[in-house]
């Protein structure tokens, strides 16, 4: 029997299953945008096993479409998976009491620099303002990104985005938080404001048109190329502030699972898959060991970002969220060039998110 699996379109999202399916999954691709705002119940009806992004579990289990995976793994793999994960990774796919995906691919928004241009990474958000004073240096704003990166800055601010699940953001934050972006912004280079997190690093690998991205989500696939650095913190020593990406394996409640598709999820999981196999094949692993293995493929890129993975704030998962963060996306972006006011827009941001809070199933956690 051959399954159907739906992954995203990236060496670092595809290449490893491929090379691991052999005949047991066919895996199919979407492009990163689909993977970030697609609905996940249209995809699971066509597909036995998901790669997902945690913050989609509302609406996923608003609509009944995943398995839990607690009625196919022992209590005790769950926990071992879970103790073996690198920060909230696993965690971050828990809802509900039952856990709904595994933590694949770890990764979170961290800072890339071309050093050979810029010198010493910046290591807090004064230093990011004034580096972009002298080199070209942009923020990752396209799509959902603007509100991650909004919400990051906040976090490393010293304030997790709705702590309170039913409010955001506190208008102090908020507005200095759009202040440090504005000052980055303001100077970034054209139209870097509709990349997405790849094009970005790829015009920073292959140009000398961007030598900083403060907070762009880590792909190892370009740590030959970039130097990939903890997220700017808001003083020396300081949380880096930083928003939980990476993707989790989900079973659709269409597909019955075989025993042997069962011990190909255990072996993806597994230090050999995690710490070998994965990282040869382009993949990004959640695994804790392989974060800190010296001996794994771009250990640098882990060493210099493990701290923040390990301290990423978790998304909002109610079933309203997606929906919010593009549009909140939209005002940022709006705040930045001036069409709304800083004041205001925090104002919208939060009406945005109480009104996301009362959608269908929005009281799941």
């Amino acid at each position: 029997m051959t399954y159907a699996g739906l992954t995203w379109d990236h060496p670092r999202g595809h290449d490893a299953l491929a090379a691991a399916a052999g005949d047991l999954v066919h895996w199919s691709v979407q492009p990163l945008e689909g993977f970030e705002s697609h609905p996940v119940d249209d995809l699971c009806a066509r597909y036995d096993l998901v790669v997902l992004d945690h913050p989609h579990l509302g609406e996923a289990l608003a609509s009944g479409c995943l398995r839990p995976l607690d009625d196919l793994f022992g209590r005790e793999e769950l926990d071992g998976w879970r103790a073996g994960s690198i920060g909230p990774t696993m965690r971050s796919y828990a809802m509900d009491g039952s856990q709904w995906a595994l933590p694949l691919d770890a990764a979170t928004q961290v800072s890339a620099t071309r050093t050979d241009l810029a010198g010493e990474p910046p290591t807090t958000w004064e230093e990011v303002l004034g580096l972009a004073g002298r080199a070209p240096v942009a923020l990752s704003l396209a799509g959902p990104h603007a509100f991650l990166t909004f919400a990051s800055v906040a976090v490393a601010l010293g304030e997790e985005p709705a702590a309170d699940p039913g409010e955001l953001i506190s208008d102090t934050t908020g507005r200095a938080a759009l202040d440090i972006m504005a000052g980055i912004d303001a100077r970034a280079p054209a139209r870097t404001r509709t990349l997405n997190p790849i094009g970005l690093l790829e015009l920073m690998a292959g140009t000398d048109r961007l030598v900083h991205c403060p907070l762009v989500y880590g792909y190892v696939t370009y740590a030959d190329r970039l130097t990939f650095t903890d997220a700017p913190a808001a003083r020396p020593g300081g949380r880096p502030g930083s928003t939980l990406g990476g993707t989790g394996l989900a079973v659709s409640s269409r597909c019955t699972p075989t025993s042997e598709l069962l011990d190909h999820i255990r072996w993806l999981m597994s230090p050999s898959a995690q710490c070998g196999f994965l990282p040869r094949h382009s993949g990004q692993p959640s695994a804790r060991a392989a974060w800190t293995d010296p001996a794994i493929v771009a250990a640098d890129f882990y060493r210099r970002t493990t701290a923040t993975c390990e301290q990423a704030w978790v998304r909002p998962r109610h079933a309203g969220y997606i929906g919010f963060q593009s549009a909140a996306s939209a005002v940022v972006r709006d705040a930045l060039t001036g069409e709304t006011g800083h004041r205001a827009a925090v104002g919208r941001l939060r009406a945005l998110y109480r009104a996301s809070r009362t959608t269908k199933e929005a009281g799941r956690a």
